[in-house]
């Protein structure tokens, strides 16, 4: 046994329980920021030293080369040499390339790097659309179904009893699917994807290739567990086999990406499938402020369903630092330019600009602040996407106001000349569906809101100075490349920590996105997407929200409603759910101030009477469980029982007192409002 070359003593109790737990299962939930990297190599490094396992023997799965590089690099340190830490794809290839030639028999396949071409000529056979946002979508939904394992016979039935938002008809979908494993088939080329079908088939088919790989690796470790699809399920059990010798890290509060097959029961069912496990929670969070710390675990408390069962409660285990700071701004411009100004303070204070970033839930809103930081002479980098100026649909879309702008001045007004020419684009009265037409028509949406700005501004603004407008504000957001302040969304923020972070637009339709209204489960992994956010911040954090889009617009937004419990009631932003100033909400029947959701809901005390009309609830209820029949729905999905409570008592006779109650969006206004207010108005 060698001698260890590290010290344990620099691990939390909770952390060496973890490293020195005996080999076998051991399951670890790790919250963020209490050293879970730290945990697995020490895991690692001592199972090496006591002999129960040789590097060599050790595979070590996460999802990044990122935090792939950084587990080697830490195990370096730690005077381990040999280790495989790879991403599940890389690891699958390396094997794939060493056993394709016993299990197949030919020369391997090569790797398609990019599934666009295969996925347009499968689409236009199909007869569906080929525009770009099209095929990506269409390219993300085959990506779905085969990390969930559903083919594209049986994809039909899934996306139905998923109740899943499909890029096309379903049918349709499938024999895109269909026709474009066929066209990669036949050139003889794997995607992604395929490299873990393989990987798993070869393993589970020929026993001689299963054992002599389950004779090179003996222990396996899988960092961010919670994320693991179908497909890397069944990929890891066909690496272990029949044997135990397995380290999941996890946090159930980081899920973020269910939309891409991720599945966070496996984590949350080990133990079940591991009796013997040894389960350890990291609580002690040693990134953020005991300040940050406390708005991340009261964002996360009022998490609700299966996943919220095993939330963590961080431990902050820093000095004291500022409180969280909560703005509230009459419009989009207003805001961005008070978060540029912020940052220029920061800078000034001697913050590096790159320990700042400035997070948001659609990559669309980040023309506002690269806009704002521009105009303040900061540099800035956007994570995880292009800058707005450079994206396609913006390109295509600066061209099109060009060429209206050269031909005969429309009639209207310049909002209404721009929205008719983006119209052909893809700019719709309701969001595109998938994920790439959803992101064309935010980017089309932020550009008619731009018009609408100027227009408030500089009424007299034709087409013709809307496009040199574009043009100027495209020329002045390209600085040079530089370490400079962080833009990113909040799913490409994940893994990573500033020193400052601005959570920005944190408006119900933005966080939660509007279309996940209709889902419970959508509803709260957007709250753990927040959560995510305010876990990214070490020490200053700045939450912002706009009443208005545009400059002069109507104030009708309402903060997000993740916000309620975050703000002190003495904080200038603590007003009312719909915002545009008040107090903060009391209650209709005592006269207290309100705490949670349901009581804000209900406008009173859960503790104090109900003046509910029984009648009115029944006939709504009986209404819900008509409608959600019909739609081949739960009957959550229409109304929760504490919205029609909600409705009951408060009675609401037209559509503006009917979204005002919080849980009531836009769209289900427009699906249910006229129904819901005629069966109030006939219990009158």
């Amino acid at each position: 046994m060698a001698p260890r070359q590290y010290n344990l003593e620099d691990l939390d109790d909770e952390q060496r329980a973890a490293v020195l737990a005996p080999r076998g299962p051991v399951c670890v939930l790790a919250g963020a920021g209490t050293g879970k990297t730290r945990t697995i190599t020490h895991r690692i490094a001592e199972l090496v030293r006591a002999g129960h396992v040789a590097p060599g023997q050790v595979l070590a799965v996460t999802f990044t080369t990122r935090a792939a590089g950084e587990m080697r690099t830490r195990l370096a340190a730690l005077q381990v040499s040999g280790v495989q830490a790879r991403t599940f794809h890389a690891a699958a290839l390396r094997q794939l390339r060493y056993f394709w030639p016993r299990v197949v028999g030919d020369q391997p396949w090569q790797v398609l790097e990019g599934k666009l071409r295969f996925v347009g000529q499968a689409a236009n056979r199909a007869g569906s659309g080929t525009e770009p946002e099209t095929l990506r979508d269409l390219a993300s939904e085959i990506e779905w179904a085969k990390a969930s394992l559903i083919t594209p016979t049986d994809y039909p039935a899934a996306v139905a009893k998923e109740r899943r938002d499909t890029p096309a008809a379903p049918e349709l979908v499938a024999a895109v699917y269909t026709g474009y494993e066929e066209l990669k088939t036949r050139a003889e080329l794997l995607d992604f994807d395929d490299l873990l079908l393989h990987t798993a088939a070869a393993l589970e088919e020929h026993s001689e290739v299963a054992e002599e790989f389950q004779s090179r690796y003996r222990c396996f470790v899988v960092d961010e567990y919670q994320d693991v699809t179908p497909l890397q399920q069944r990929v890891l059990n066909a690496w272990l086999g029949r044997r135990d010798d397995l380290t999941v890290v996890g946090d159930p509060n980081q899920t973020i990406y269910t939309f891409g097959g991720a599945s966070p029961r496996y984590l949350l069912e080990f133990t079940r499938r591991f009796p013997e496990a040894v389960l350890v929670r990291l609580t002690r969070d040693y990134r953020s402020t005991p300040q940050v710390v406390a708005a991340a675990n009261r964002a996360i408390s009022a998490a609700r369903g299966r996943v919220a069962g095993s939330k963590l409660q961080l431990v902050g285990q820093l000095p004291p630092g500022p409180e969280p700071d909560f703005a509230e701004y009459d419009d989009e411009p207003a805001e961005a330019a008070a978060v540029a100004t912020s940052i220029k303070r920061l800078v000034a204070d001697g913050v590096p600009p790159a320990e700042i970033a400035v997070l948001f839930r659609v990559n669309a809103q980040s023309e506002a602040y690269e806009r704002a930081l521009s105009d303040a002479g900061l540099a800035y980098q956007v994570r995880g996407g292009e800058r707005f100026y450079a994206r396609a649909e913006v390109r295509q879309a600066m061209s099109a106001v060009r060429s209206a702008g050269n031909a005969t001045p429309p009639d209207g007004s310049l909002p209404d000349a721009v929205r008719a020419v983006l119209a052909p684009l893809g700019l719709t009265d309701e969001p595109a569906a998938g994920s790439a037409g959803r992101a064309r028509w935010e980017s089309l949406r932020a550009i008619a809101s731009l018009a609408e700005e100027i227009t408030a501004e500089h009424p007299e603004t034709d087409l013709a100075g809307f496009a040199a407008e574009l043009e100027l504000r495209a020329d002045s957001a390209h600085p040079p490349t530089v370490q400079g302040v962080t833009l990113a969304s909040l799913h490409s923020a994940k893994g990573l920590e500033w020193e400052a972070v601005f959570m920005v637009g944190l408006v119900d339709g933005t966080l939660p996105i509007q279309h996940a209204d209709d889902d419970p489960e959508a509803i709260e992994e957007e709250r753990r997407l927040l959560y995510v956010g305010l876990t990214r911040a070490r020490r200053r954090l700045s939450l912002s929200w706009a009443l208005s889009r545009a400059a002069g617009g109507r104030r009708h937004r309402r903060r997000s409603r993740f916000l309620y419990g975050l703000i002190p009631d003495e904080h200038p932003a603590a007003r009312t759910p719909t915002g545009g100033g008040g107090a903060k909400p009391r209650c209709r029947i005592c006269g207290k101030p309100l705490a949670g959701v349901d009581a804000l809901k209900l406008r009173r005390c859960t503790d104090c009477p109900s003046d509910i009309d029984v009648e009115l609830l029944d006939r709504l209820k009986a209404w819900r469980s008509a409608t959600a029949k019909q739609a081949q729905v739960p009957a959550y999905v229409v109304f929760t029982d504490a919205t029609l409570t909600a409705i009951a008592e408060q009675r609401p006779a037209d559509p503006a007192a009917l979204v005002a109650i919080p849980g009531i969006g836009a769209r289900k206004l427009d699906r249910y409002g006229p129904d819901v207010i005629s069966l109030v108005q006939g219990g009158k």
